[in-house]
């Protein structure tokens, strides 16, 4: 069984995190461990239509942003790496300077120092100084920077082609390869 962490913050794009949970729902093999923030599922009621029961539903285990005991806490749990979907700046800079202060931040600086695959779908438009200094901090402690920048070659007819295609090339960092996605040249 592959355990893969799924975060989700309270940028805007909760639709990110909700579809990376379905994806990997409808996978064999995969274990889903969901941590919400506050303001993430206070982004999830103005951004959507699912609950929070159902968002956790979709999880295989789910843990409370306090809970610094949670496995997914502690490097001795293995898991494949972990996905913030979306990832806010605040949530970005607990990474970019290893500040655990909730579980989530813990969970993605567990990840990234036992080695693992870290993938940030960061949420945040224009980017200043301090942003891109935080995506590079964050990018030399070996996380992956992936803000959710829609390809278009793929002749998206939908928002959803755009999420799912977004959301596929993001999964791809934690070795979940979708066969039938759309690639450049096809």
């Amino acid at each position: 069984m592959r355990r893969i962490v799924v975060g989700i913050s309270g940028a805007t794009g909760v639709v990110y995190g909700i579809r990376t949970l379905e994806v990997l729902r409808d996978l064999d093999g995969v274990e889903t461990h969901l941590v919400i923030s506050g303001p993430g599922k206070q982004t999830l009621a103005y951004e959507s239509d699912v609950t929070v029961a159902e968002l956790e539903a979709m999880a295989d285990a789910v843990y409370a942003g306090r809970d610094i005991t949670a496995p997914i806490s502690s490097g001795s749990f293995t898991t494949a790496g972990m996905i913030i979907a979306p990832c806010s700046v605040k949530m970005l800079s607990a990474v970019a300077h290893s500040y655990g202060a909730d579980l989530m931040a813990r969970a993605a600086d567990v990840t990234l120092k036992e080695r693992r695959p870290l993938v940030l779908m960061v949420r945040e438009t224009p980017l200043h100084l301090g942003h891109l200094r935080l995506m590079a901090a964050a990018a030399e402690i070996g996380a992956v920077v992936y803000p959710p920048v829609p390809a278009f070659y793929t002749r998206p007819a939908s928002i959803d082609d755009l999420v799912d295609h977004t959301v596929h090339r993001a999964l791809e960092h934690l070795g979940v390869v979708a066969d039938d996605l759309p690639r450049w040249g096809d």
